[in-house]
């Protein structure tokens, strides 16, 4: 079992930066795949980013160049830095989890089928 919680929401105008913050609990082991998706207002789930038990990281076209998934496996925290936000990033951000699966699963399309997911945080980019 492992429990996720995310932080770092906010309000944000166009251009700006946030970071997001996803603490895992209940489980010490970060060894495995992790991931971020969002959901906007009247919208389906997004999956936009995950991250491998190497560091290996995969990207929907939506966000890539503009956020950066990380991980600090000793402080069990997942990390999504943001930048260059847009008003089309406004949603909730929920950060997910999942285990027993190979590198090569572990892909940013599969990041809505993960097994774990958080109370997620809100981003809201306005001017």
């Amino acid at each position: 079992q492992v429990h996720l919680r995310e932080s770092g929401g906010a309000s944000v105008q166009p251009g700006g930066s946030v970071r997001l913050s996803c603490e895992a609990s209940g489980r010490s082991n970060m060894y495995y795949c992790l991931g971020w998706f969002r959901q906007a207002p009247g919208k389906e789930r997004e999956g936009i980013a995950a991250i491998d038990s190497d560091g290996g990281t995969t990207y929907a076209d939506s966000v890539k160049g503009r956020f950066t998934i990380s991980k600090d496996n000793a402080k069990h925290t997942l990390y999504l830095q943001m930048n260059n936000v847009k008003p089309e990033d406004t949603a909730m951000y929920y950060c997910a989890a999942e285990f027993g699966y190979g590198n090569s699963w572990c892909v940013v399309r599969q990041v809505l089928d993960f097994s774990y997911e958080g109370q997620g945080t809100q981003v809201t980019v306005s001017s």
